[in-house]
């Protein structure tokens, strides 16, 4: 990622002028009361945002219709003094604790560091704990990353071929081979597939891609991504380290990559030097081939910007103009305009940026759906429950920047509705019987625990992954 210290400014507003489709974007009645750099959700329902001074965090929890666009916010615990990352690597676990890790920057972006520091949030204790580095591991940066289906954190060191994975119940890092790998990690962004392996597409040596396949611990060629998505390669080298005595060359940029229902990959492009537009590819796992996607129209690009799966299968992507595009497996649209980042509530909506809800037209197909196969009939306020059923953590990851700024939200979600109030409760989920996308027939689960001060009586309850609920089972909260 280049830098772009505007960026923590630029995300906070919103250019609505020129809007074609204004009725897409509805502003939150509370926006986030410092911005919102970037947004995860909790498997509690509620949304936490780092702030614009990078170290202060902020958490966004619906009203008791389930409205995000009504909700409040909340000030939440800060990062531990002298850790204020920008353009870090992060995952919500399978525990429901949010891991930051790395960053480009450090002090919010005054000084170009690599940073190895992470850092780990307990919602529980709203507290924050530290995290050592993999040993030997001096830089971490703005590194890809994407939690595995068995819960472990797998991260690709920036500027090198070096990966390793962390494991949230000992929080101690573990290297892994990387055999096979085409380039170094830096500026690419890492898909997880239904397979269990990563798909990614190359910058320093594009256009060629790469799958890793975590038990053979090994990279092999995914084949050319036909267009090219790299953007051209920042002039000079950048130095870091206590005394600048580390070097590191930018290879240039890409664009984010959503899995979408049908099992295909699109990726797109920043804008390369002497092309007149950005360009888009799409990725077949059936055929393991790649065909050129639509380009973007009137010359923009997404090079280091942020992409959305919304729940009509549509891949919402935020331009470098500042135009969104959903694209909808064959062509691009243009809706609306703005900045920020952006993902999946489970209202079905995308927030943006901290300010405002997106909703696209259409649905999603049943098929899509999470299904409970098993559930409690009867919960008590204050105790956890398992609860099983098929697709529990969606199709896909659901969102993606590039390389940083991870933000997948494939895991579920529990929703409990009063019948007599219709109020909108959401009970935490936790321990995850997997982390993987597309899970199908097999049957997976969690465990959620039933708010101590929610509506007591009859209730339905479902399971929503990527902002898709299943068919709501009945359940009586005593």
């Amino acid at each position: 990622m280049s830098k772009k210290l505007s960026l923590v400014v630029t995300i906070l507003l919103f250019v609505l002028a020129g809007i074609s489709q204004a009725q897409k974007l509805t502003p939150l009645v509370r926006p986030a009361p410092d911005g919102a750099i970037v947004e995860y959700l909790m498997t509690d329902g509620s949304i936490v945002v780092q702030g614009g001074t990078c170290s202060d965090f902020w958490k966004l929890t619906p009203d008791n219709k389930g409205s995000y666009i009504n909700g409040s916010w909340k000030q939440i615990a800060s990062l531990p003094s002298g850790y204020a990352p920008y353009a870090n690597t992060a995952a919500v676990l399978a525990d429901g604790r949010l891991l930051i890790s790395g960053g480009e920057y450090s002090n919010c972006g005054s000084q170009f560091t690599l940073t190895n520091q992470s850092a780990i949030y307990d919602p529980k204790t709203n507290k924050w704990t530290m995290v050592a580095p993999p040993k030997g591991w001096y830089d971490i940066g703005d590194s890809p990353s994407t939690v595995l289906p068995n819960g472990l954190f797998l991260v690709g060191r920036k500027t090198n071929k070096n990966m390793a994975v962390l494991d949230p119940k000992t929080l101690k890092w573990t290297e892994v081979g990387s055999a096979g790998k085409s380039d170094f990690d830096a500026e690419e962004g890492w898909s997880l597939m239904p397979d269990g392996t990563v798909l990614t597409w190359d910058v320093k040596n594009a256009p060629n891609s790469e799958i890793y396949n975590p038990s053979k611990q090994a990279w092999t060629s995914a084949g050319s991504t036909v267009a090219n998505l790299m953007g051209p390669p920042e002039e000079g080298c950048l130095h870091y380290g206590s005394h600048g005595q580390y070097e590191y060359c930018p290879p240039g940029e890409t664009g984010p990559g959503i899995l979408r229902p049908d099992g295909t990959v699109f990726a797109t492009g920043a804008l390369h030097e002497g092309d007149s537009t950005g360009h888009t590819a799409i990725y077949d796992p059936a055929t393991h081939k790649w065909t050129a996607g639509p380009d973007f129209p009137n010359g923009d690009a997404a090079g280091d910007s942020f992409a959305a799966l919304l729940t009509n299968g549509n891949v919402l992507v935020l331009g470098n103009s500042g135009t969104m595009y959903e694209f909808n497996g064959t062509t691009f649209k243009a809706t609306t305009q703005g900045f920020g980042s952006l993902i999946v509530m489970p209202s079905g909506q995308v927030l943006v940026a901290g300010s405002y809800a997106y909703s696209s037209t259409g649905t999603y197909k049943s098929s899509w759906a999470p299904k409970i196969t098993s559930a409690p009939s009867t919960v008590t306020r204050g105790s956890t429950y398992k609860i099983s059923g098929q697709q529990f953590n969606g199709l896909s990851q659901a969102a993606a920047f590039g390389d940083e700024f991870e933000t997948a939200t494939n895991y579920p979600m529990v929703r409990i509705t009063n019948n007599s109030s219709h109020h909108v409760f959401y009970a935490k989920t936790h321990d995850h019987s997997s982390m993987g996308v597309a899970t199908g027939k097999a049957t997976v689960s969690t465990n959620f625990d039933v708010p101590a001060d929610m509506e007591t009586g009859a209730s339905l309850l479902v399971v929503v992954a990527n902002g898709i609920p299943s068919k709501a089972v009945s359940v009586t909260v005593e």
